[in-house]
């Protein structure tokens, strides 16, 4: 078994109105994760930037629909995973499918909409993406504010509805102040800065911190976050895992590989019936316990319930 817990299959099939069974514009869709390793997928709903900020919610909720009509309904072997007890009652030949939230831009300051998103099935949290929302600034401010007293508010609700933060993308001091109050935190797509210096990843002392809150750190693809420059390969992804698992994060890895989120991933990695080529290079290199850990009891141990 394999989970992954962030791609943006969602954005892709609302933005192109794409088939969810076959269309090749798809990195996840149904044939190609019906005949990959992984059991659990996480699907993202990404509002983009470029939608109104009066429409943001209404897009929001056309993500729920095709999550539930186009996924959860239209396939009988793929199960909707609300709770823990869901992992247990997932037979071997079935798919998982858990809903998540990238960015708090579609909610306002309505806190209203975040406990329906909450209440149509989401378990993750985004609190930004790359720019400052009412919650929280995100990684590309210049300001590098934390949370508001608005972000506070989402984050109490999160500990209250037992939901994951999601802190991808989050200003260093939003950062900080979120892994003060929630119980449940997770870095949904991120890598190691020490091996790739981008903005995005975290550097030593945010590994060590999320450990330290036995929260979760997801491995992502993107090419940009493996190697700071040139072709980047499932060897060079290796390197990110070996330096977290060095730091203390074995109980801490996951993946969220962000497929459908980018066009520039890794070598031999590039859509969800690739992990089959993850999944060997990981047994070479790493103890098969090691590798069951990051492969999915890391996600299933901390999954709130």
């Amino acid at each position: 078994m394999i989970i992954d817990c962030h791609c943006d299959a969602l954005l892709k099939m609302w933005a192109h109105q794409v088939d969810f069974n076959n269309d090749l514009v798809l990195d996840v869709n149904y044939q190609k994760w019906l005949y990959s390793p992984v059991q659990i997928q996480c699907f993202a709903i990404y509002v983009p930037e470029y939608v109104p900020n009066e429409s943001k919610f209404i897009v929001a909720l056309q993500m729920v629909d095709l999550f539930h009509e186009k996924i959860i309904k239209s396939y009988s072997n793929i199960k909707w995973i609300k709770e823990k007890a869901d992992f247990d009652r997932l037979q071997a030949i079935e798919k998982g499918a858990i809903l998540t939230l990238e960015g708090l831009d579609c909610i306002g300051s309505d806190l209203f909409k975040l406990r329906l998103l909450i209440q149509l099935g989401v378990r993750m949290i985004g609190l930004s993406w790359n720019y400052a929302n009412l919650a929280v600034d995100g990684i590309d401010e210049t300001r590098r504010a934390g949370l508001t007293h608005f972000g506070i508010e989402v984050i109490e609700l999160a500990n209250k509805e037992q939901v994951w933060v999601d802190l991808a993308h989050v200003s260093r001091e939003g950062f900080q102040d979120a892994l003060q109050i929630a119980n449940h935190v997770i870095v949904s797509h991120a890598n190691s800065r020490s091996i790739c210096h981008h903005r995005r990843n975290l550097d030593d002392e945010q590994i060590k911190q999320l450990i330290k809150k036995n929260g979760l750190i997801g491995i992502t693809f993107v090419e940009k976050f493996v190697v700071n420059q040139g072709k980047a390969t499932i060897e060079d992804l290796l390197q990110h895992i070996a330096y977290i698992i060095h730091l203390g994060g074995e109980d801490h890895l996951v993946f969220g590989s962000d497929f459908d989120g980018t066009d520039r991933f890794i070598e031999d990695l590039v859509l969800i019936a690739d992990y089959q080529n993850l999944d060997v290079a990981i047994h070479q290199k790493f103890h098969r316990k090691q590798c069951e850990k990051m492969e999915y009891l890391n996600f299933i141990r901390h999954f709130p319930s």
